[in-house]
């Protein structure tokens, strides 16, 4: 593989680039302190803008690091960040990446989500060399997996209790896509 970070990428309707601390008050009001938006994701909502300032510092130290796929989705139309989008887990010895996503619940149902995963999975597969590309979602929250399928991810199948989200113990969805699956 050929680690490449968190570049830049610009589709038809977004700028996926790294996380600045500036975009503390978008995050915190767009998705962060969204309880619908987190529901089925395993961190809770942010408590202040605050908290959400001091994450966006960590993940703006580590944004420099090579092995680092975290993006900001800012939505050009309007100019301000409106999701995010990254590898969550990754396993060199397979060249397998897990991507998470999530964003705001004003810009749900716009093929946005699909927007963005397709322009990952294609720097992922084509620029840094992942050969398995793998994401899941909570079963009561089909809509995500309505993404991955729009994206190529294939359904594998589920891990019946098999994570813990904000929603309590809960089944999971698993989806992949091999770089030959293209």
């Amino acid at each position: 593989m050929n680690h490449l970070g968190t570049k830049t990428i610009e589709t038809e309707r977004l700028i996926l680039r790294a996380f600045r601390t500036e975009d503390a008050e978008y995050m915190y009001r767009n998705w962060a302190s969204d309880e619908e938006v987190t529901r089925y994701l395993t961190w809770p909502v942010h408590p202040n803008v605050e908290g959400t300032k001091a994450l966006l510092g960590i993940w703006e130290e580590k944004a420099i690091e090579k092995d680092n796929y975290h993006w900001c989705m800012v939505l050009k139309e309007i100019q301000e960040p409106i999701g995010s989008i990254g590898v969550v887990h990754m396993n060199e010895q397979i060249s397998a990446a897990e991507i998470g996503y999530c964003c705001g619940r004003a810009f749900w149902g716009k093929n946005i989500m699909t927007e963005a995963l397709s322009a990952v999975r294609d720097y992922l597969f084509e620029e840094v060399g992942f050969n398995r590309l793998e994401a899941r979602h909570d079963t009561k929250n089909p809509a995500s997996g309505k993404v991955m399928e729009k994206c190529g991810l294939r359904f594998e199948g589920i891990k019946r209790q098999g994570d813990k989200n904000n929603t309590g113990i809960c089944d999971i969805a698993h989806y992949a896509m091999l770089r030959e699956d293209r």
